[in-house]
C-alpha cells in the first residue's frame, strides 16, 4: 500500500486572481468604496490598499518562546540547541503532519515520548477545546501532541492577542478593509482560529502550510500578490520582523515594522488608513 501524503485541509482557499480595475493612489484610498460584486461586469471594486498582517507575535501572542521551554523544563537556549534544524520549518510548509514532527522534533533523533508529556503545571487549560467538523480527525489524533494535557494545549492556552490588536482589527473591520493573514505557521493555525476567531476580522489566506512557501522567500510575496491580483504599492504589509518587512518592501509592498499597537495605528493612519478606536476600546 503506497504511503499516505499529508495535505491540510484549507480553511480558506486563495482567492482567484482578481480582474484588472482602475488604479487607485494612495490619496484615494479613504475615498475607495467597500468591495462590491459585480455580476454583470465580472469587475470586483475593492477598498485599497490590502491590509496582510503576520501573526504569531504581531496579532497573536507566541507561546513559543516562553511556554514551549517551561513545558520542556528548559532554557530557550537548551531547546534551540537541542531541537532538529529543519523539522518544524517543514511542518509550517505543510510538507510533514505533527506525527513526523513529533519523530523529528529533537536533532539527535529520540521521538517525543508520548507518556512523558512535560511539566503541565505550568500549561494545564482553563477551557475545553472543540475542534471544527470539517477537521479530519486523523489530524488531530494519535499524536504526541493531542494529549489533553500535551504540547498542543500548552500552546492553545498561550494563545492570546497582542495587546490593542483587537481593538485595531475591529476598526479596519468597521471600515470594510480587505485583510489577510500572511503568516509563517503550520497546520495549528487552527487552534489560533478556533481560540480567538481571528476570523472575523481577517481571511487566513496566506498561511505556510496551504501556500508551500515561507516568508522572507521572494516567491512566496509573488505568489501573494498574484492571488490577490493589485499592485505591490497597493499592499500594506505588517510583521514584527524586520527580515520579512524588507523582503515585502523588495516585493514593492509598503511594509511595517510592528512594534506595538499604539505605534501600529499610527503608521497605518500616516498612510492615509482610516481608524477609530475610541478610548474605552
Amino acid at each position: 500500500m503506497a504511503a499516505a501524503v499529508f495535505r491540510p485541509p484549507i480553511f480558506h482557499p486563495l482567492p482567484k486572481p482578481a480582474p484588472a480595475r482602475r488604479a487607485m493612489t494612495t490619496a484615494s484610498y479613504s475615498a475607495a468604496p467597500a468591495t462590491v460584486d459585480c455580476a454583470s461586469t465580472s469587475q470586483r471594486w475593492r477598498k485599497l490598499p490590502v491590509l496582510l498582517f503576520d501573526v504569531m507575535d504581531t496579532l497573536v501572542r507566541d507561546p513559543f518562546y516562553n511556554d514551549v521551554p517551561a513545558f520542556f523544563q528548559m532554557s530557550m537556549k537548551e531547546l534551540l540547541a537541542q531541537k532538529h534544524p529543519t523539522a518544524w520549518v517543514e511542518f509550517e510548509k505543510g510538507l510533514i503532519d505533527e506525527n513526523e514532527l513529533a519523530r523529528k522534533f529533537f536533532k539527535d533523533g529520540r521521538p517525543l515520548d508520548l507518556e512523558d508529556l512535560g511539566d503541565n503545571s505550568v500549561c494545564t487549560p482553563s477551557f475545553s477545546l472543540e475542534f471544527p467538523d470539517h477537521i479530519s480527525a486523523h489530524h488531530w489524533a494519535g499524536s504526541a501532541f493531542d494529549d489533553n494535557r500535551g504540547l498542543k494545549r500548552c500552546m492553545i492556552r498561550g494563545y492570546s492577542y497582542v495587546d490593542g490588536i483587537d481593538a485595531l482589527l475591529q476598526s479596519l473591520k468597521h471600515k470594510n478593509y480587505e485583510v489577510h493573514a500572511f503568516t509563517n505557521y503550520p497546520i495549528w493555525y487552527m487552534m489560533i482560529e478556533e481560540k480567538l476567531r481571528l476570523s472575523k476580522y481577517l481571511s487566513w489566506t496566506f498561511c505556510s502550510c496551504l501556500i508551500g512557501k515561507r516568508k522572507p522567500a521572494a516567491d512566496c510575496y509573488t505568489e501573494v500578490l498574484h492571488h490577490l491580483g493589485v499592485e505591490p504599492s497597493s499592499c500594506i504589509f505588517v510583521d514584527d520582523r524586520m527580515t520579512n518587512v524588507e523582503a515585502a518592501k523588495d516585493a514593492g509592498m509598503i511594509g511595517l515594522h510592528f512594534r506595538n499597537a499604539d505605534a501600529l495605528k499610527q503608521d497605518l493612519i500616516s498612510l492615509g488608513i482610516e481608524i477609530t478606536i475610541s478610548e474605552n476600546a
